[in-house]
């Protein structure tokens, strides 16, 4: 082996390193935040089922704009604007724990956190995907979540410790998150910058990708229902407190290290079709047992029932890497690959912001039952879509 290639697979495992480092901090500091946002929402601010769904309309806001943002930031290069959303999100996170809880004042940094989130949504599919060997997208794709997930599991074990034996605070977590938010960022400016993409191609909706486009609004939809609403029945409706969601979040970390990278594996044997139909039929099932599971048992059952539903959806979450390998596959151009996955994020928050509007007035009208009812709905024409999918690279439209 030459020394030219020596010195490239030294720097491709080096940038591979970094990068896992990155999603290992990033994974951590969301848990730390997840673990605690419902419980601080209700605690801080007495929130009614309704305000809580509609709080989702300034959290799901940067998610509509990502690919404007993108479009604005079109001088760095995916890898340093990966760095900045971290920087993002820390933002967020310290004024969350410095700052006095008022509910207007929340909702800005709770928009400047959700930004930073959003914007890095994508950006790990792109940048996993081109750190992948040829036809091992799924699989590198699964072991940078399993890292992710593994991190993720000290950030619930933190705060589950923190809040049952070290008396937390909301702040204290808050920093620590900031501290995990801070790290991902260095890591992610350490990374050697690759090729930027115009702002106009950001801005752009390719037709020859709309069943992608589509696939992704309907996981928008089905997952904003779930983020809103599935922790949120755990602590109104079964009254569990921060270290249950803690531990609930802990467990399916743990799950998932093995899992995922499985899952990885899965798509790249099985292809992305077998995947996503087999999601959503285990998704429709989730569905039922989440939103009657209390009305046709006990109490203890149903919250047993609730709790594995609430953790196989979290993995569940995880099929998200099978589009991204799928739009890979078909892509005309891969210079595409970012900015679509950067559009579909935008797209898929028109409808997710809308679902969560509507669940609430469900909620609210109906009772909690009938939202999950709705998201099961969503998983059927999820499953008949991904059943249409086809693996053939798109044709490169002809130049009039």
């Amino acid at each position: 082996m030459s020394a030219q290639q020596n010195s490239g697979i030294t720097v491709y495992k080096n940038q591979l390193f970094l990068f896992i480092l990155a999603m290992c901090f990033w994974g951590f500091a969301t848990a730390t935040g997840d673990a605690i946002f419902n419980n601080y929402l209700n605690d801080s601010f007495r929130m009614s089922d309704l305000k809580r769904s509609l709080l989702e309309i300034p959290r799901e806001l940067p998610g509509l704009s990502v690919a404007f943002i993108s479009a604005l930031f079109f001088f760095l290069c995916s890898r340093r604007l990966a760095a900045v959303a971290m920087l993002m999100g820390a933002t967020g996170t310290l004024f969350f724990a410095l700052t006095k809880p008022t509910y207007s004042v929340m909702l800005v940094w709770l928009f400047i956190f959700s930004m930073g989130q959003h914007l890095m949504l994508p950006l790990s599919s792109a940048i996993g995907m081109e750190l992948a060997k040829e036809n091992e997208a799924g699989k590198r794709l699964g072991q940078l979540n399993s890292a992710k997930n593994f991190a993720a599991i000290a950030g619930s074990t933190v705060v589950f410790l923190g809040f049952r034996y070290l008396h937390f605070k909301f702040s204290t977590a808050f920093l620590i998150a900031t501290g995990g938010y801070i790290c991902a960022s260095v890591l992610l400016f350490r990374m050697r910058p690759v090729q930027k993409t115009d702002a106009k191609a950001k801005l752009m909706i390719y037709k020859e990708y709309k069943q992608y486009y589509w696939l992704t609004i309907l996981y928008g939809a089905r997952k904003q229902i779930f983020l809103t609403f599935a922790p949120w029945v755990l602590v109104t409706v079964f009254n569990q407190p921060t270290a249950i969601i803690a531990t609930l979040l802990t467990i399916g970390g743990v799950i998932g290290i093995f899992f995922q990278p499985l899952l990885g594996m899965a798509i790249d044997k099985f292809g992305e079709k077998s995947i996503l139909a087999a999601e959503a039929l285990i998704l429709i099932v989730v569905c039922f047992g989440y939103g009657f599971a209390k009305e046709f048992l006990g109490p203890r059952s149903a919250f047993i029932v609730t709790a594995a539903c609430f953790m196989i959806d979290q993995m569940l979450m995880s099929v998200s890497m099978a589009r991204a390998t799928w739009l890979k596959k078909i892509v005309w151009d891969p210079s595409h690959i970012t900015p679509t996955l950067q559009m579909a994020v935008s797209l898929d928050h028109v409808f997710s912001i809308f679902a969560a509007v509507l669940g609430g007035l469900i909620w609210k009208r109906f009772g909690y039952e009938y939202v999950f009812l709705f998201a099961a709905g969503i998983a059927v024409v999820n499953l008949f879509s991904a059943l249409r999918i086809s693996t053939f690279k798109v044709t490169q439209p002809a130049v009039s």
